[in-house]
């Protein structure tokens, strides 16, 4: 069980399981409002429906008022729905963007609106800063696949076997690893330590996909993201069959097979900036299905197909609980000072490496999966 704390007394298990508290009562859309936000949504109304912004309006209203006034910033992952991430984030972007900007942050107060471990990591990087997230329940399933204990007992097994963790997990899991990664930056930190072979940990997929990029043998954990791996290559055949010309992006996350059958995989950056600059005409971005919706807003000549896996812990970041959050300073996210610690060089010697260039290599598509040692 995680050490991490939330609220100064539950560990992260607990707190994931604990009741949301009853959210904001519902706020009215009067003219000011409307006047207030109309800029907003001329910005996402391909998106959203008029009907839907009346629901939306006066809270996004209530949170961009209150966050200036508490001095506090809100970091909205890739996957949040559009009236979050287009109208009240300040920050927005894959998890090392998130995690880059809460670093350089000038503010008290951080709002995650994302889920609880890249809470943790805007926490460990802002050891002084009050960090908040909306709703304690919001986890994920590569995080709960793997504890530091056993990151431990994979360190007993290779011993001095450099460990990568992706950020998709516990700070006592960052605390026991040498530097962390992201999709965006996997194959540039497996290569960055000079080793013939590596533990990175603990998306078994990601690992798969990164040994088709090097020659580091990788040892992984058979953690997967409950997401991406539903996808299928049967989904892409039905997608190609129904969309004839349609380019298929693919997350790193996904089964080797699914990114064989792709024109395209990379992190959400990458596949958003791959829509930036190539705007094809019909597209997919297979991952969680918000994303489409969040690129589409600044795409607006790019047809999306959408197939729609949802994050169900994601989901459960939303206005409402945003602002409930900012109207109770709830929930915070505490950390033990020693893990926290621990877990800090992991995760600055990322940051401290350089950006990946925009034009360097990417997941490469239409070819087997790669041999990895997999511990179960």
């Amino acid at each position: 069980m995680a050490l991490n704390q939330i609220n100064g007394g539950m560990s992260g298990q607990m707190a994931q399981e604990q009741a949301p508290e009853t959210g904001p009562a519902p706020l009215d859309y009067t003219p000011e409002i409307a006047r207030a936000t109309a800029a907003l949504y001329e910005k996402v109304a391909g998106v959203i429906p008029k009907f839907e912004w009346a629901a939306y309006a006066p809270t996004i209203h209530a949170i961009n008022t209150l966050k200036k006034e508490r001095g506090a910033v809100i970091l909205g992952h890739s996957y949040m729905t559009p009236e979050i991430y287009h109208c009240v984030a300040d920050y927005t972007g894959d998890s090392l963007m998130l995690a880059r900007k809460a670093a350089e942050a000038d503010a008290d107060i951080i709002v995650q609106a994302g889920v609880h471990f890249m809470a943790e990591t805007s926490k460990i990087l802002c050891p002084d800063k009050t960090v908040l997230i909306p709703d304690t329940r919001a986890g994920c399933s590569l995080a709960e696949s793997i504890t530091g204990a056993d990151v431990v007992k994979l360190k007993e097994k290779y011993p001095g076997v450099p460990v990568v963790t992706y950020v998709n997990t516990s700070a006592e899991v960052k605390a026991e690893c040498d530097i962390c990664c992201t999709s965006s930056n996997a194959v540039q930190v497996v290569e960055s330590l000079n080793a013939p072979r590596v533990i990175l940990l603990p998306d078994e997929f990601l690992a798969k996909n990164v040994a088709t990029m090097t020659d580091v043998e990788i040892i992984t954990w058979a953690g997967r993201c409950e997401v991406h791996e539903k996808f299928t290559v049967e989904d892409i055949e039905e997608l190609r069959g129904a969309n004839p010309g349609i380019e298929v992006l693919t997350h790193p996350e996904c089964p080797p097979d699914v990114m064989a059958a792709s024109d395209f995989a990379g992190s959400t950056s990458d596949m958003s900036n791959y829509v930036k600059q190539r705007q094809p005409k019909n597209v997919v971005l297979i991952t969680e299905c918000s994303m489409s919706d969040n690129v589409a807003v600044e795409n607006p000549d790019v047809d999306f197909i959408r197939p729609c896996n949802l994050c169900p812990h994601m989901k459960r970041i939303t206005l409402d609980n945003i602002l409930h959050a900012l109207q109770t300073m709830t929930h915070e996210v505490v950390i033990d000072p020693e893990i926290a610690a621990r877990a800090r060089i992991a995760v600055q010697r990322m940051i401290d490496l350089p950006a990946p260039a925009a034009a360097g290599p990417k997941f490469r598509t239409k070819q087997p999966a790669a041999h990895v040692t997999l511990v179960a």
